[in-house]
């Protein structure tokens, strides 16, 4: 049977940065399960530059296809559009409940640490990490309680960007092929535990 996987989110859920399609992150994850034996349909609904007040239209047109499978990638722009935490989860906790009322189990990847982006100047990266820290935080408790599996808890993938620049793209924001590659290996353990709970819940 065919898993119906759906992406929502931001630019990096979109894959931005990415030099072909079959580096963004929506493509990376599909072969991971596809490598596992499952025919997977990718639908992306992500929309560049969206933050969490765009998912409830995300999440409405990704309901229509009755996915199995939804991962929300949300945050970043939350943080650059000055959206309050708690606004920020509250909308979030919604979009999970709505696409699990679908029958879809649902993986989110909270906001990043845009204190490791390179633009973010030196004596503002403390200041930064605290706001994502706080942003994540939120993100994770809203998501949780609304029945998400949170992928990359420990924010290991911000802590490999950090290490090497050439995780980003030329715009040095978005994630290039290689950084695509970096945060698909951290979204898949929790991506294979929600295929996993799919077919238990069958």
């Amino acid at each position: 049977m065919t898993l119906a996987f759906a992406v929502l989110g931001d630019s990096i859920a979109y894959g931005q940065g990415a030099a072909r399609p079959a580096d963004t992150l929506g493509a990376r994850l599909t072969a991971v399960l596809t490598r596992d034996g499952h025919a997977v349909d990718l639908r992306v609904h992500a929309v560049p530059g969206a933050d969490s007040r765009g998912l409830a239209a995300q999440t409405a047109r990704a309901a229509t296809g009755a996915p199995g499978l939804a991962l929300i990638v949300i945050g970043a722009n939350d943080l650059t559009h000055l959206v309050p935490p708690r606004e920020a989860g509250t909308l979030l906790g919604d979009a999970v409940r709505r696409l699990r009322h679908a029958g879809a189990q649902v993986v989110v990847a909270p906001a990043p640490d845009l204190s490791v982006v390179p633009w973010v100047p030196p004596q503002m990266r403390m200041l930064v990490s605290a706001g994502s820290r706080a942003m994540r935080q939120e993100q994770t408790r809203a998501a949780t309680a609304a029945g998400a599996r949170i992928a990359d808890v420990d924010a290991v993938t911000s802590v490999a960007f950090a290490a090497d620049p050439a995780l980003f793209s030329a715009d040095r924001f978005h994630p290039s092929s290689a950084g695509y590659a970096v945060i698909a290996d951290a979204l898949a353990p929790a991506i294979r535990d929600a295929v996993a709970a799919r077919r238990v819940s069958r």
